[in-house]
C-alpha cells in the first residue's frame, strides 16, 4: 500500500479490512437516505482536511443493488430504493464533492453495468438505473475536460459479491465461468484510469457480449434479454 493514502468508506456496515496500516475512516451512512448522505458529506469534508488536506481525490461511486422478479417484484417502494442508491445517492456525492475535486483534481469512477448496455426484463430498474449512470458519467467527462477532473465507468458482468443474494437469486445463478471476481474487476478499472479511459468493460466475455448487444435494435436486445433472464427466473430463484 502505498504510503501517505487515506481512504473514506460510506456504507451501511464497516468493512471487514484486515491491514491494520491502512488509514481508513468509516462513515455509516444509508445511501437510500437523503439526510444520511448530506451528513456523510459533512464527514468526507472533514475527513479531507484533517486526514488528506492535499493531493487528489479519487471518488468511487460503487454502492448499488439489484432487485430479480417481476415488476413491481417485491414491492414499490423496494424498487424506488433501487432508484436513490443507485442513481441519486451517485448525484448527490458527486455534486457535492465536486468543488474539491476541481480544486485539487482526480478521477470519479462510477460502476455501471454491462446490463446499461440492453433492457434487461426481470431487473428492468436494475439495468435501467446502469443505463443512467453509464451515460451520465461518459457525459460528465466531456463537461471536466481541462479541469483536471475525470470520469470512467466502470462495466462489470456478473461478479463474484453480494449482489445475487440481495436480488433474490440463489447462490449458483450465473455459472462461474462466465463470472469474475471483484479483484479482477478492480484491476481492470486500475489499468482504465491509468490509460485515461472514460469507460471499461471487464473482461473479455463480457466485451464480446456489449459489442454484440448494442449493434442490435433495442426491441430485439431486450427479447433476447429476456429469453435469458426468464430462464434464470423458472430454475434459481430462491424458494
Amino acid at each position: 500500500m502505498r504510503p501517505g493514502l487515506a481512504f473514506c468508506n460510506l456504507s451501511r456496515r464497516a468493512p471487514v479490512i484486515t491491514g491494520t496500516q491502512l488509514n481508513l475512516r468509516h462513515v455509516a451512512c444509508d445511501l437510500s437516505k437523503p439526510a444520511d448522505v448530506e451528513s456523510a458529506v459533512s464527514a468526507i469534508g472533514d475527513f479531507l482536511a484533517r486526514e488528506a488536506p492535499a493531493g487528489r481525490i479519487l471518488l468511487v461511486n460503487n454502492s448499488g443493488f439489484g432487485v430479480y422478479g417481476l415488476f413491481p417484484e417485491p414491492g414499490i417502494a423496494q424498487q424506488l430504493e433501487m432508484v436513490d442508491v443507485n442513481v441519486r445517492a451517485v448525484l448527490h456525492l458527486t455534486g457535492a464533492l465536486m468543488p474539491a475535486m476541481k480544486a485539487r483534481g482526480g478521477v470519479i469512477v462510477t460502476v455501471a453495468s454491462t446490463a446499461a448496455f440492453q433492457p434487461t426484463a426481470y431487473l428492468d430498474t436494475y439495468g435501467a438505473t446502469k443505463a443512467f449512470v453509464l451515460h451520465w458519467s461518459l457525459g460528465l467527462n466531456e463537461e471536466l475536460r481541462g479541469t483536471g477532473v475525470s470520469t470512467l465507468a466502470v462495466c462489470p458482468g456478473p461478479t463474484s459479491t453480494e449482489f445475487f443474494r440481495r436480488a433474490g437469486l440463489a447462490e449458483g445463478s450465473v455459472p462461474d465461468a462466465l463470472g469474475e471476481t471483484s479483484e479482477q474487476v478492480v484491476m481492470a478499472s486500475l489499468r482504465a484510469i491509468a490509460a485515461g479511459k472514460a469507460m471499461v468493460v471487464s473482461g473479455w466475455k463480457n466485451k464480446l457480449q456489449a459489442a454484440v448487444v448494442t449493434k442490435l435494435p433495442k426491441p430485439l436486445a431486450a427479447r433476447l434479454a429476456a429469453a435469458v433472464l426468464a430462464r434464470t427466473r423458472k430454475s434459481r430463484m430462491k424458494p
